[in-house]
Parts: structure tokens; C-alpha cells; sequence
């Protein structure tokens, strides 16, 4: 049973955060998720945060990108098709604590000589984060408790030269109900739908990412809600 709350972020488990978790079931997992994103416009919301935060920055040098919970690199793949487009240089790096699921996104992403990988605990080895211009964190934060949330916002701006895109989801009661009535049409996996209903149960409400915001020093945040329940929350890093 999957309990929704408005008050509090749920505490339950999802699948996916197994490290055992691998083989065929992983992978139409992460098919699942990418047509989710694609039909929610989810990756949209990313790129638009990493072009508010290179507005001003200079054309001719590389930006360096650091994606946090990066699963098999889409969004990284995504950034890297941007950056070829609008003729800039991108240098891409994906975190992920599952061997399994960067093995995938290695392979997936073989044709990118700007994306590399790097398998690490970032909650419990904050200091090995490497030093960036930009943090992603696209469908991340959700899995962890307010308090490890905390500490890690805090210690990736310290790391990062211009700030942190998160794209994550809003804790809504209509979009938990959306989800129990639409899954079994779009999604193959009982994985997805199953987690799918937690991450939303663990999702944010907005008064609970500006206190989170208030924590963070040397910085400006814009929150802002997009569809489909996501929120966007830029943090720029004061300079």
C-alpha cells in the first residue's frame, strides 16, 4: 500500500534504489522513465535551467556539467545534442551510484566523446563531488529526507561556479490519483508504476523547497511550478 500525504514527503523505498537492481527489468525501466519525460516535457525543463544559467557566459570557453543521479545519461545525451545546436562547447559528467545503470549509459552514450561517468555516493562522499560549473539534478532529491537534502544543496553549490538546476516532482494529490488511473497504459513495468507512485508521494510542495532554499548561504533561488507537476528550481550562485 502506497500512502499520499499533503503535510508530510512520504519515507517509502523506491525499487530503483536497490543496487541490486539490474538486468532486463532495469532496462524497461529506464525506457519507461524516458517516455514519461518525453511525453511530460520533463527534460525541457532541465536544458531551460542550464540556459538561464550560461546567459551570460561566454561563448568561446567550455562549460563544464555535472549531472547527480544521472540513471542512463539522457539528460546528459540531451544537453549534448543543446550544445551541438547552439554551437557551445559542453563538458559532461554523470554520477550514479548504481554500477548497473552506468554500464547502461556508458553504452548508450558511446557516441558522445564529451560524456563520461563516474560511480559514487554523493550523499556520503560529498567531498569527492568534483568541481563544476553546473549541478543537474533531474528526479534526484526526491529520494532522499529533508536533512540529507540539506546538506547536499549546500555542499554542491560549493562545488559548482554557477549553480544548481533541480527539476523534481510537485507532491500532488491529483497527479497521485492521474498516475493510478493512467500507468498501465503507458508503462510496461511494475517497477515504474510502482515508483512512480512513491516519487510523487515523496515529491515537494513549494513553501517546502523555499525553506530548504532559506538553509542554503551565497546564492538566489527561483522556484517556479511547471507542467506536469514538476518544479524548476534554479539556484544561482552568488559571485
Amino acid at each position: 500500500m502506497i500512502n499520499f500525504s499533503n503535510k508530510h514527503r512520504s519515507s517509502q523505498v523506491e525499487v530503483m534504489d536497490s543496487l541490486d537492481f539490474q538486468g532486463e527489468e532495469l532496462k524497461n525501466l529506464l525506457n519507461d522513465l524516458k517516455t514519461i519525460n518525453k511525453w511530460l516535457g520533463g527534460n525541457h525543463i532541465t536544458i531551460d535551467g542550464v540556459k538561464k544559467l550560461i546567459k551570460n557566459h561566454s561563448k568561446g570557453t567550455t562549460v563544464t556539467i555535472l549531472d547527480i543521479g544521472c540513471g542512463d545519461g539522457e539528460m546528459l545525451r540531451r544537453c549534448a545534442d543543446y550544445s551541438a545546436k547552439q554551437n557551445l562547447s559542453f563538458k559532461l559528467i554523470g554520477i550514479d551510484f548504481n554500477e548497473n545503470i552506468l554500464e547502461i549509459a556508458k553504452s548508450k552514450s558511446a557516441a558522445y566523446s564529451n560524456i563520461s561517468f563516474l560511480n559514487m555516493d554523493v550523499v556520503n562522499n560529498t567531498e569527492a563531488i568534483p568541481e563544476t560549473d553546473i549541478v543537474l539534478c533531474t528526479l534526484f532529491l526526491h529520494h532522499f529526507n529533508n536533512e540529507e537534502i540539506k546538506k547536499l544543496t549546500k555542499k554542491i553549490l560549493i562545488k559548482s561556479r554557477l549553480g544548481i538546476v533541480i527539476n523534481d516532482l510537485e507532491r500532488s494529490k491529483l497527479a497521485f490519483n492521474l498516475f493510478k488511473l493512467v500507468h498501465k497504459l503507458f508503462l510496461k513495468t511494475k517497477t515504474a508504476r510502482h515508483d512512480g507512485l512513491i516519487s510523487i508521494a515523496k515529491g515537494f510542495k513549494k513553501n517546502e523547497l523555499v525553506k530548504f532554499s532559506e538553509h542554503i548561504p551565497n546564492q538566489r533561488s527561483t522556484i517556479r511550478w511547471c507542467w506536469a507537476y514538476r518544479f524548476q528550481w534554479i539556484i544561482k550562485k552568488n559571485r
